[in-house]
């Protein structure tokens, strides 16, 4: 048991044995001081020798002990009431979620479409309930928004700040906010390096759970990658993470989109138009058919007030201690 304010138990016990050792001096000095001149009874000691008067006696005793006893638990029990008691228990929090990265390529042939896939991520944090979500962004190079959380008021703050930052584009000459780190190479929109990238942001690697990636692109790459497409989709089926694609262009007939078609299907995921009419449906149901799994987070001990069995005592020996003492007295 552990005690919030431990000290003052201790000056409740000093003060309790302070306060007996007082009332015995005290009752001392008295009946001394006011003890009558002594008076002889012939054959007093018959008298003690009686069963009845030895009995009551060794009742009185008895009594009066037991009356300090319980007022001693009172004090004892008053005193750890007053230090308030903690009651410790470690809890390990489980989160049954699954994990959702977010991949938006913010190359110069998706500045007229991001603000919508931005609405279309929205969308799709408002069907979710419990997930982890993540962000992360690409041009010739991958930056990570914010990592995988469940506070869906962050998200939306961030997803509405990108928004704001897609929108206002390249006003008064300088390089917008959402293109910082994204330039930090040769080509432009590398796809291939940015899912790869995605891929690599999740976390709890070792944990069987449900992993998916909603990428956002026109697979129009300029330049070379470090990882292709291929590559990074074979990767990210290897991980079992599922990728959705989110494709502008998206008509079937492109060599683009079979690429990104193709690829994205090698993970279990699919490719969807961006205006398709049952685009945040369709990704919802099919992420919601993985079973969500347990993620365990650091342990965590919580304390609370546990005053209930030391009050108990205190009413029990208090009463008791009462009634001892009133049926002395008689």
């Amino acid at each position: 048991m552990a005690l919030s304010t431990p000290w003052i138990l201790l000056v409740v016990v000093g003060v309790a044995i302070a306060a007996v050792a007082a009332g015995l001096l005290w009752g001392g000095r008295s009946s001394r001081a006011a003890a009558p001149d002594p008076a002889f009874v012939a054959r007093a000691e018959r008298l003690r020798r009686l069963p009845s008067v030895r009995r009551a006696t060794r009742l009185r005793v008895l009594a009066l002990s037991a009356v300090l006893v319980l007022g001693a638990c009172s004090a004892v029990a008053a005193g750890v009431v007053a230090a308030r008691p903690l009651a410790a228990q470690t809890i390990v929090p489980e989160n049954h979620s699954r994990d959702v990265m977010l991949c938006l390529d913010v190359s110069g042939s998706m500045n007229d479409v991001d603000v919508e896939i931005l609405d279309v991520f929205g969308e799709l944090t408002s069907g979710f309930d419990g997930e982890r979500i993540g962000l992360t962004i690409f041009n010739s190079s991958p930056v990570q928004v914010f990592p995988l959380t469940d506070d869906y008021d962050f998200v939306a703050r961030h997803l509405s700040g990108l928004r704001e930052s897609i929108e206002q584009g390249t006003a008064g000459g300088e390089i917008p906010e959402h293109w910082v780190g994204t330039l930090d190479g040769p080509g432009s929109s590398l796809i291939g390096d940015g899912l790869a990238a995605c891929a690599l942001r999740f976390d709890h690697a070792d944990d069987e759970r449900s992993r998916s990636v909603i990428l956002a692109t026109d697979n129009e790459t300029v330049g070379d990658t470090i990882v292709t497409l291929a590559e990074a989709a074979a990767y990210s089926a290897e991980r079992g993470i599922r990728v959705f694609a989110l494709n502008p262009i998206q008509d079937g007939e492109s060599e683009p989109s079979r690429r990104l078609a193709q690829a994205v299907a090698e993970t279990g995921g699919a490719a969807y138009a961006l205006r398709g009419e049952t685009t945040v449906g369709d990704i919802i149901a099919e992420i919601e058919t993985q079973e969500a799994r347990a993620l365990t987070a650091r342990a965590e001990v919580v304390r609370t007030d546990a005053p209930a069995p030391w009050i108990l005592i205190l009413l029990v020996a208090g009463l008791a201690a009462v009634v001892i003492a009133w049926r002395a007295r008689a």
